[in-house]
Parts: structure tokens; sequence; C-alpha cells
């Protein structure tokens, strides 16, 4: 007689035999802190699974086309792709460029040619296998695992991805672009890339992360990056979302910050078929500043879910939310953006701002601002916006001449540059302005 199998259990023994097969053979198997951290890890997720639309920070977002998916867990890099096939996708300008294919290490298609002194840049399963002092120190202290099941999985697998560290002083006045490279093929993949970024004291350093696609089969791209900023640094992180229409992405920025640090993080989500943006930053320390700066755009059956979490443990700190969202056709956005003040932290002054546009009917936006305030002396505002394109403006702009798929798209420029104006450095401006513009005209051609 044939017994009945829960898929949700199937699913989880599926990821439990994918488990005792990477753990017999990861590399640093036999570091205790390391196995410790990714059993821990593991026993988070098995036990509470993937998130449902009844956990209250994915409630606008159902993950059943990852969770009902038997991923096959990769850790084989492929590293038989053509250099032309990964030179589309490199910034020009850049101080170095670090390549991952499924989420290994590519050293013979990276380059690090404008790499200054006092930065080390290269593989996090590198620095595992030499003992690396501050990879142990470092690794896995500030992500809360607890709260959130797909951080859990990839503590389970953590294994490769970027190990950036930028030395006390050091001043890196070009962007580091890391290319994580999904090649998707007929089975389904999932990769799980760990990042680990260090900006020591007084120094300034820009990080890309950059997720891209070879093939069109289904991937599942699962990432968490520790960005950890020290006393009175200034570091601009990006993380360029633009994979394939089948593509799953989840990806996780824990930011650490130290005494009078100042970090700006940079979302662009234009890819993949379900997307979820997690930004969580920590200003731990006093005086410290952080910006969050996002734009997602979204057309066909796409689904972005941005969720931000902005914690402030201490005194005289300061945090700016801004995400604009634009979503057309049957695109669904989600704003999740949540501010909590510990009682320590006096005299905080945060603000966040979602606007977003619907070119469609069928568009759909959840937004969802929220304060959470336990100290007595601050200044905290929050709002949300949803609106469509101003025919009033459009209607000027055909009286000068535009023909209405111009216009439109200048309005969506303009809307767009909002965030573009935000980001500092022109390199890394144009780079983000290209993207933005690209999708821009091939909406002007799908409406024209």
């Amino acid at each position: 007689m044939k017994t009945n199998v829960n898929p949700t259990t199937e699913l989880l023994d599926h990821y439990h035999d994918a488990f005792v097969h990477f753990e017999a053979h990861a590399i640093g198997r036999d570091l205790n802190w390391l196995r410790d951290l990714r059993r821990n890890g593991f026993a988070r997720f098995y036990e509470v699974g993937f998130p449902t639309t009844h956990d209250e920070d994915w409630r606008f977002t159902n993950v059943s086309p990852i969770s009902q998916t038997p991923f096959r867990i990769s850790r084989d890099g492929h590293q038989g792709i053509p250099y032309q096939q990964v030179r589309q996708f490199q910034m020009q300008d850049a101080a170095c460029h670090l390549v991952f294919l499924n989420g290994r290490f590519a050293r013979g298609l990276s380059a690090f040619e404008h790499l200054p002194q006092r930065v080390t840049v290269g593989s996090l399963a590198e620095e595992i296998q030499r003992g690396a002092v501050e990879v142990e120190r470092h690794l896995g202290r500030y992500l809360d695992q607890q709260r959130d099941s797909f951080a859990a999985l990839n503590t389970a697998f953590v294994e490769d991805g970027a190990y950036v560290h930028v030395q006390r002083g050091a001043i890196v006045d070009r962007p580091i672009q890391l290319i994580f490279i999904s090649l998707a093929g007929s089975e389904p993949t999932a990769i799980q890339p760990r990042n680990l970024i260090l900006a020591d004291e007084a120094c300034q350093c820009e990080i890309v992360e950059d997720y891209v696609s070879l093939g069109g089969g289904p991937a599942f791209c699962n990432t968490v990056t520790e960005l950890v900023s020290g006393e009175s640094s200034i570091v601009s992180h990006y993380m360029i979302e633009r994979e394939h229409p089948n593509a799953f992405n989840v990806s996780t920025l824990r930011i650490e910050q130290g005494r009078n640090s100042r970090v700006a993080s940079h979302s662009l989500l234009l890819g993949g078929a379900l997307v979820r943006n997690n930004v969580h930053p920590v200003i731990a320390g006093e005086g410290a500043e952080c910006v969050i700066n996002g734009l997602f755009l979204g057309k066909d059956r796409q689904h972005m879910d941005n969720y931000m979490l902005v914690e402030h443990a201490s005194p005289h700190g300061a945090s700016r939310q801004f995400y604009n969202g634009i979503l057309d056709q049957s695109a669904h956005g989600v704003f999740h953006g949540r501010i909590i003040v510990h009682k320590d932290a006096q005299r905080t002054d945060a603000k966040q701002t979602n606007r977003n546009l619907l070119l469609s009917d069928d568009a759909q936006i959840d937004t969802k601002p929220q304060l959470e305030i336990h100290a007595d002396d601050v200044k905290c505002t929050h709002g949300a916006t949803i609106g469509q394109l101003d025919e009033d403006a459009l209607f000027y702009l055909r009286t000068r001449g535009l023909d209405e798929a111009s216009a439109r798209r200048l309005l969506l420029l303009a809307f767009a540059g909002e965030y573009l104006d935000r980001i500092e450095n022109a390199s890394s401006r144009s780079f983000a302005e290209t993207m933005v513009t690209t999708w821009m005209n091939r909406f002007g051609e799908n409406q024209s």
C-alpha cells in the first residue's frame, strides 16, 4: 500500500540529503566553528521550512515557486565558459572584476589590474582554506538566521563567495565589481553565495554586487552579504539584479555600522521572476549614518519584494530610505520598510519614503512603512505614494512635439532619476543609468 507523503516534508528531506552530502565534502569541514555554524543554520531551516504568506514579513510574497521545486544544490562552477561572455557584464573604470560562476570563484575570468594596496579581494573559500582569522571572527556573527529561513539555508551551505577586506585608512576610488553568473541549464539549480565585506577604520570603498544569467533554465540564487563598516569609514554598496525571466533571487544584506561611519545601500532590481531584496542595517555606533536607496522596475508577471529593516541602536544616528518602483503589465511590487529605534538610540533622525508608479490596470503594489520607537528624543517620519503618470505632463510634452512613447519614457526617466541622483560615484551612476535607460527604451517600444 502506497503512503501519501507530505510534499513539504519530502522537499525538506531533499535539502537534508543535500546537506549531508555537502557537509562531507565542503571546504573547511574540519573547522569546529564553521561546522557548528553550518549545522545551526540547517537545523533552523529544517525546523521552520520556507516562509509562507502567514508570516508577517512575507505576507505579500508567495514563495511556493521556490519551496516546491527540488533544486539541486550546486557546487560546480562550470569553469569552461569563454571570457567574451563575461566581458559583456563588466563595468568600465572598475578597480577589479571578481567573477563567480554558480557561486564559485572563477579566478581565470577575474581581473585585478587597478586594485590599490592594503586591499584584499578574492574567494571566501580560499580564505577559509588558509585559516584566515578575520573570517572566523566575522562570518555569521551579524546575520539573524533565526529571523529568516533563507538566511539559515544560505548559512547551512556556506562555502564560497566574495571576500573583500579594505584595511585601515585605505581609499579605493574605483568600484570593486562582484559578478555573480547563474549558469542555468535543464535541471533546476540553486546556488548559495556568501559574501564577507570588511571595511576597517577610516577607509573608503564601493562594492557592486551584480547578478546576471547565462542560459534560460530555472535557477535560484540565495545570497547573503555581511558588511562591516568600521569607525569613520565610508562605504557604498550596490545590489544589481538583472537575471533572466525564469530566475529566482533572494538576497540579504546585513550591515553593521561603527561609530561615525557612513554607508549607502543602492539596490536596482530589473530581472527575475520572483525577487526578494532584504536590507538590514544596524546602526551600532554613535553618530553613524545610513542611506538606503532603491529602484525596482517590473513588467510582465514579475514579483519584486523589498524588505527594509533599519535598527538604530546608538545615539545620534541618522537613516534615510528612498525607494521608487515602476510597475507595468501584471507586475507585482512590495515595499515593507521597518525602522526600529531602540531605547538607547536618543537623538535618532530617520526618514522613510516609498513612491510608486503603476502603468497598467493589472500592475499591483503593496506598501507598508512602519516605525517602532522605544526612545523619547527622536525625529522619525515615513510615507508612501501610489500613482500613475501625470496626464497633464504627458499632454504638455506632446504639444512640444514628442510622440506619446517618447513623452512617457521621458517622464519615467525623470522619476527614476531620483534614484540615480543619489549615486555619488560617476562611473557607478553611469553604469546604473545605462541599465535603467535600456529598460525604459524597451518599455517605449512595447507601448508604441
